[in-house]
């Protein structure tokens, strides 16, 4: 069983993944160097998605299949996020 330290230590890695993104966006980044930062936060989004089923969602533990099945559903959430993102400019 995993314990309450891990899941804490998790958490934080989240949080300041989560404040990485506000700060890319706070800062301008996205006005200024469009692509740049829109790389940047989707590299966060994966990484941080990542965690969450791999811990939280305990993808970890489970077959290879099932973690496979979940990997093609983030990547075409992604897919669909980019091509949202690239229609509006």
């Amino acid at each position: 069983m995993t314990s309450t330290r891990l899941y804490t230590a998790i958490y934080v890695v989240l949080f300041v993944l989560a404040t990485a993104q506000v700060l890319i966006e706070q800062a301008g980044f996205l006005d200024e160097v469009y692509w740049t930062a829109f790389a940047a936060i989707m590299a966060l989004s994966a990484v941080k998605a990542l965690f969450v089923v791999g811990y939280y969602q305990h993808l970890k533990f489970e077959p290879r299949a099932v973690a496979l099945v979940v990997f093609a559903g983030l990547l075409g959430a992604l897919a669909l996020t980019a091509a949202a993102a690239y229609s509006i400019l």
